[in-house]
């Protein structure tokens, strides 16, 4: 029995003149192409259906000629409410050309409203996207001037400012799935994303829409696991069988088992980054990994991040995650991104961004393409030349901390490394670095007034955010300020203490992550400075099991701190720290004497809730009252 089984032209057949349709997909990952290639077709031979409003929350496409770019024919398409234009270049022209209505809107919030839409409610409200161009007091999302409609509106609740993203029905879900039965319950067991399938199909199905699945193989009722199904047949009005070569598993790569997570592939094999620019801005964002947090990687420059970290034998001691839901492993980059190697886990798009939105991150690294002197960036709109946001505004504005990556100047920029050195061969002709960015995807004002910390990482040079602009704070072994970084940039950055950039970013040999983050002696993770009267201490990923530890810990705190009684701040970071079960109480009476003697504020960092209890307990046994934050505040070196 074939069920629900039709052949692509007659699925498509249903979608009618001025339809809304949302398309799955995360670049090629879940692109329906067998379903998008059915619909061009019929368009270009009947001229129906017309003025379709395209709904995905990333981009579905190859930069080329796949997914979406298969719909860019004037007529065809009316409208486009997407997150991310940078794939789909052949719709985002008509988006800049004014032949369509186009919004960007966060991925994440387009993702989160297929939810809405499923559930009836009116829209929703984030505070992602305030002050940037999604911003009504900017553009609203609005990309050309033809299109005039409102999809955000600005609210003030209880005196604070949020963003409501309005939402409207679906005509019409075109999703991506493994195998179906002949009821239409779908599974995704060799997808190497979930993407938004479960909200999309609801979204449109409960807006009296139709629900088309494309997959991969049939099987009969009965015989699919009930807890593999992603998709219930309740909700799908149609499947279609796709022709293997419109159902690869990524754009570039017909299948990788351990992209599904079928079986976990040796990461020995990973080939290793050439040294050049782009490895040196991966390793100095890689220092900033927090041991035992959470990472996002973005597209571009920071995919670079997680080739480093396996070199660096530092997966399993960092959590590494990319929007579309995959959460450990390591992400992937090119026409594989959103896809990682041996993940942990695979979740909803949707639940990805709700971890993210609220504070989930540890860490993000992200793609800068434009910046200027208040520390705005832009990645999204540069002239004729429209990208969109994709999640950049969902993950930048909430990460506990943030790394921006990318090179100094763009545009045929050339350099050369040699005994330890940069050298630029060749200045890049477009200046990256401007008094103020063509389009706000985030905003350094916000980051500057929450306390985020951003750095700003290039090749040759590594910037911070503060309050009175954006900071020199690192230069590369070879570069000379007044030749190589002031006469490229559109303004003056502050420039006070200015230091060298780790000298192992520029050799070409593993830099010894692991070791230092790790295994270093207890001697050396204490560090004092005596201008401020700070002591620091790194216990990030130590391991406390030797009675012998603690005599160390005393000795050492009293050689810094002897003579400077009561007058110390103390810090200390504990994520990843495990004490054996024996020494709990000594080491407690210890920190306790070793606070009353010599600090005057002790501040102490982990992101563990359940860490942090137990300290709050003890310590408080123990008549001291202690500051335990949940901030992850990481360095590369303590």
């Amino acid at each position: 029995m074939s069920g629900k089984r039709v052949e692509a032209e007659e699925a498509v057949s249903v979608i009618r003149d001025g339809d809304t349709v949302c398309i799955s997909g995360f670049v090629g990952v879940g692109t329906p192409d067998e379903l998008l290639i059915a619909l061009e077709r019929r368009f270009l031979e009947t001229g129906h259906p017309r003025d379709l409003t395209l709904v995905f929350a990333a981009a579905p496409g190859d930069g080329g000629d796949k997914g979406l770019n298969r719909l860019a024919h004037p007529g065809l398409v009316k409208r486009g409410v997407g997150g991310h234009w940078s794939l789909v270049p052949r719709l985002s022209k008509l988006a800049v050309d004014n032949q369509i209505e186009a919004y960007n809107l966060p991925l994440g919030c387009v993702s989160q409203l297929y939810r809405e839409i499923a559930g009836g409610k009116p829209g929703m409200l984030s505070k992602v996207g305030l002050r940037t161009f999604v911003d009504p007091r900017q553009s609203g999302g609005r990309i050309n001037a033809c299109t005039t409609e409102d999809l955000v509106a600005l609210q003030v609740i209880d005196g604070e400012e949020w963003l409501f993203y309005k939402s409207f029905p679906i005509d019409v879900a075109l999703l991506r799935a493994t195998t179906a039965d002949t009821k239409g319950n779908a599974t995704m067991e060799r997808e190497a994303l979930i993407l938004d399938a479960t909200a999309a199909a609801m979204a449109a199905h409960n807006s009296d829409g139709v629900v088309i699945v494309q997959i991969e193989r049939m099987a009969i009722h009965g015989s699919l696991l009930p807890k593999r199904v992603v998709i219930p047949g309740a909700l799908v009005d149609c499947v279609v069988k796709s022709a293997p070569e419109n159902h690869f598993q990524t754009y570039a790569t017909p299948y990788n088992h351990a992209f599904s997570g079928e079986l976990r592939q040796p990461l020995e094999a990973v080939e290793r980054m050439s040294l050049n620019e782009r490895k040196i801005i991966a390793r100095r964002a890689a220092l900033e990994l927090p041991i035992n947090g959470v990472v996002n990687l973005g597209i571009g420059m920071p995919e670079g991040v997680a080739s480093v970290a396996a070199e660096e034998d530092m997966l399993d001691c960092v959590t590494l995650t990319a929007e579309p839901g995959v959460i450990g492993g390591m992400p992937q980059g090119g026409l594989d991104f959103g896809a990682a190697l041996n993940a942990d886990a695979i979740v909803q798009q949707s639940a990805q961004f709700d971890f993210y939105d609220g504070g989930g991150l540890d860490m993000a690294c992200l793609g800068m393409a434009q910046s200027d002197r208040a520390g705005n960036v832009n990645v999204s709109k540069f002239g004729p030349r429209f990208a969109g946001a994709g999640g950049f505004i969902n993950i930048s504005q909430n990460a506990s901390r943030l790394v921006l990556a990318g090179t100094f100047t763009a545009g045929g920029l050339k350099v050369a490394i040699e005994n330890g050195e940069l050298r630029i061969v060749q200045e890049g002709k477009v200046q990256k670095f401007v008094d103020a960015v063509e389009h706000v995807t985030f905003s350094g004002e916000l980051a500057a007034e929450t306390g985020q910390p951003v750095l700003y990482a290039t090749e040759r040079c590594v910037f911070r955010a503060s309050r009175k602009g954006l900071e020199l704070v690192e230069i590369a072994p070879g570069i000379e300020i007044e030749r190589d970084i002031l006469p490229h940039m559109g303004f003056e950055p502050v420039i006070d203490r200015v230091a060298l950039m780790d000298p192992r970013i520029f050799l070409d040999q593993p830099m010894g992550l692991r070791a230092e983050m790790l295994d270093a002696s207890l001697v050396d993770r204490i560090t004092f400075n005596a201008s401020t009267n700070r002591l620091e201490v790194n216990f990030r990923g130590y391991a406390m099991t030797d009675p012998a530890d603690l005599e160390v810990l005393e000795r050492t705190v009293g050689e810094h701190c002897g003579g400077r009684e009561g007058a110390v701040d103390c810090v200390v970071w504990y994520d990843g720290f495990s004490l054996a079960a024996d020494l709990e109480g000594a080491y407690r009476d210890l920190i306790a004497k070793l606070e009353k003697r010599y600090y005057r504020t002790a501040t102490r960092y982990t992101r563990s809730p359940f860490q942090r209890l137990r300290f709050d307990a003890e310590l408080a046994k123990r008549d001291l009252s202690t500051r335990l934050h949940a901030g992850a505040v990481v360095t590369g070196r303590a």
